[in-house]
Order: C-alpha cells, then structure tokens, then sequence
C-alpha cells in the first residue's frame, strides 16, 4: 500500500515563496531547521488537506531552502528544473517496495540503509522519495551497506 505524501520544490527566498503559495490558498502547517545540514524545510497544504498546524497534512508541498554557505560563497542557484525536487510517498513496507522494485529492475539510488527512507527515479528521471509508516525499520542487509547509485 502506497500513499502520496508532498512535492518538494528548493526555493530561493522562502518567505517570497510561502506569500505566494499562500495566495495561491496554501497555509504552512509545520517548519524544520536542521543547523547540521543548513536547510530549512517548510510544509504547505490546502485547507481540505490539513489536519492543523505543527501535523502532518494528507498532501503537502515542501519548500526546501539551502542555505548559503558558511564561507560566504555565493549561493546555489537552480536551473532546467533542479528546483523541482521529488515526489514522496509512505509506503507499509520500505523493504518490500525496494525488493519488487529492483525485481521490476528499478535501480534503488538511495537504498534504505536506515529502514525509513530510500530514493528512486522514474523512466525520465523523476526523484521518487519512498518513506516507511510508522517507526523505522532495523537496518537489514541487503540494504545496510549498498551504496547509493546515481543521483536522487
């Protein structure tokens, strides 16, 4: 069992792009910072798909903000669509997915070394982001020690 979970999208100035994808009827239900990784993730949905703010809603768009290197280097800039990131969907079992995937001859780019999330692409190269319900898996062979192939 599958279900469609966000679409990500990088953004250049997040507080430009949450005005206008709450003009667009959007409301942000939850905002992430991680200072290890220097990004922010913010989470947007329609009034029909919320379940309040600081949860989960049944679809989303993240908004991914990278930001600027600590060295004072210019920032990223995106171009022929990197910044459209991925299609997400939680899946019952991460494992499982990946196995009839790679069966049907899908290269797993991400394998999901820590039992919650993996990467794969489509045909034209779509990044599909696949996350378990519910708690994380233990680690499993054969996917606790594949390395990533390609991009995700």
């Amino acid at each position: 069992m599958m279900h469609y979970l966000h679409t990500m999208l990088r953004v250049t100035d997040p507080e430009a792009s949450v005005r206008f994808f709450e003009l667009l009827g959007l409301h942000e239900t939850r905002r992430f910072d991680s200072e290890k990784g220097r990004f922010t993730l913010i989470f947007l949905a329609a009034d029909e798909d919320s379940r309040g703010v600081g949860e989960r809603a049944s679809a989303e768009v993240e908004l991914t903000y990278n930001w600027p290197p600590e060295d004072g280097s210019a920032p990223e800039v995106y171009t022929g669509g990197r910044n459209f990131g991925h299609l997400a969907y939680r899946v019952d079992d991460i494992y499982k997915t990946c196995a009839r995937l790679q069966a049907g001859g899908v290269t797993i780019n991400r394998p999901p070394r820590d039992g919650h999330m993996a990467f794969v692409r489509s045909p034209d190269g779509i990044s599909i982001e696949l996350l378990q319900k519910g708690e994380h898996k233990a680690p499993a062979e054969p996917w606790a020690s594949m390395p990533n192939t390609g991009e995700w």
